[in-house]
């Protein structure tokens, strides 16, 4: 059974490439009977053959709050295949980071159907990737997307999965969202260290083409029934929503907002209308979660792409006046337009870190505690744009490239309950950099594509065009 990937974007889903033509894809099956197991008892499941195909650690890692940091999704290739000397490069890499949280989605971006046939389930895909978070140290995390097709319209007992484009864009039909629900519990169930879950993944399949907005209402029973199902599981499992693609437009646009706005553009009026029924209906949460791009719908930087990552200070500012003192989680961001392939190779991987950079510091700045960075790692090859690490399928894969620098750092220097601190900027230099600092450490990025001589916290020096830099302060 392949395992398929669409990316992120409101409207650019695309179905990634399959594994080569003739490769076979083995996929384990597993027969898991939901009901809770005496005390003791393996709560991995079992194959048919009766051996033990998953591991649960005694302790569960990480946090038990709901604020995990800043961390990564796996897409469809990841760390946890390959060859073994580049895998074991990656987990080092990420075990020195020190607890990153790595989410996996429930199905498609390297997960397979976890439920073909109702009652029956492959989570062979799903282990392996739990296991690597697991054996990397890291702080799990699922998002519950997206379904098996028989809850949403495909020919029940049948267990054949159509990963087309407009089949994976197809929300659970309402008669199933119970069943959602229930294969929500049964992988919170099979995973008991996993104590976050982000209830589906922007509002997919629910646009009402009639009404011409999104089906809030829809997603809302859902969420509802999936948090209610989770807190029946565990009532300390941390469960999120709504997990929203916080578009933006051209401000002269009919349905731009006439209130959440800035030089970056104006906020999609309707997004803000089913983020706001959503927060008004919701069952509970444990934090709220969104995703977004600095740049509008038509993929347009306003006024550039540094100055463009003041959306995510305005929206996340938006989002906390709405929903109080809920912690404030980023599924995703992203800060360059992809082209038509989805891609993003337009800019140095320089630019792109410290517009990265920019980006993080943006968000921290609208009171988000936790973000996920889109891993956009390939199957080979060793040019990777915007990666964390080299394609592990070889054994000279799985080395460390920039953006994991720059993130791992980013979560052992900012962990969720940082104070942050003003300090002082030259005024000549306020225009040209972006900071962001606590007691101990000031993050500096070089908007410029020169070099510049820049005067931080008291401190002169020298940034290349581009230029992140790191500053222990004074005490």
């Amino acid at each position: 059974m392949a395992r398929h990937e669409w990316t992120s974007g409101a409207w650019r889903w695309r179905l990634a490439a399959l594994l080569g033509v003739g490769v076979a894809v083995l996929a384990l099956v597993v027969t898991v009977i939901r009901t809770p197991p005496d005390d003791g008892a393996d709560t991995a499941g079992t194959s048919r053959d009766g051996d033990r195909v998953h591991g649960t650690p005694a302790t569960p890692p990480g946090p038990r709050g709901p604020e995990v940091g800043w961390g990564f999704t796996h897409t469809q290739y990841s760390a946890d295949e390959g060859d073994d000397t580049a895998t074991e490069r990656v987990d080092r890499l990420v075990r020195d980071a020190r607890g990153m949280p790595q989410d996996q989605a429930l199905m498609g971006w390297g997960a397979d159907n976890p439920e073909p046939v109702k009652g029956r389930y492959d989570f062979g895909a799903m282990d392996r990737r739990i296991d690597f978070i697991r054996a990397s140290g890291g702080t799990p995390v699922v998002t519950l997307c997206c379904s098996p097709d028989w809850m949403k319209g495909g020919e029940p007992g049948v267990g054949a999965t159509d990963w087309s484009q407009a089949a994976l864009e197809t929300a659970p039909r309402p008669e199933h969202y119970a069943d959602f629900a229930a294969l929500a519990a049964t992988v919170a169930e099979r995973y008991p260290d996993v104590r976050h879950f982000m209830v589906w993944n922007e509002f997919k399949g629910f646009w009402d083409d009639a009404k011409a907005r999104w089906d809030y209402e829809g997603y809302t029973r859902l969420y509802n029934l999936v948090y209610r199902a989770l807190k029946k599981v565990d009532k300390d499992i941390m469960v999120g929503g709504p997990y929203l693609a916080m578009d933006s437009l051209d401000p002269r646009a009919h349905d731009a907002s006439r209130t959440v706005r800035g030089s970056w553009g104006a906020m999609d009026q309707r997004v803000l209308d089913a983020f706001t029924y959503w927060n008004r209906h919701k069952a509970g949460a444990d934090f709220v979660v969104v995703d977004g791009s600095s740049y509008t719908n038509d993929d347009e930087l306003l006024p550039d792409e540094f100055a463009a990552t003041d959306k995510f200070t305005a929206v996340g500012a938006w989002v906390r006046r709405q929903t109080g003192e809920l912690p404030l989680w980023w599924s995703e961001y992203y800060v360059e337009p992809a082209d038509g392939n989805d891609e993003r190779r337009g800019w140095s991987e320089t630019r792109r870190v410290a517009v990265q950079a920019a980006g993080l510091i943006a968000m921290v700045k609208g009171g988000a505690t936790s973000g996920f960075y889109w891993n956009p790692q390939d199957e080979k090859g060793t040019d990777c744009p915007g990666c964390l690490w080299t394609p592990t399928y070889g054994s000279d894969g799985g080395r460390k490239l920039p953006m994991f620098g720059l993130l791992s750092r980013f979560h052992r220097e900012f962990p969720p309950g940082t104070r942050y601190r003003s300090v002082p900027v030259a005024a000549d230099d306020v225009p040209n950099v972006r900071v962001l600092a606590d007691d101990r450490t000031v993050l500096v990025v070089n908007t410029l594509d020169r070099t510049i001589s820049a005067k931080v916290d008291g401190e002169r020096f020298e940034m290349q065009a581009y230029g992140v830099k790191w500053l222990k302060r004074q005490r």
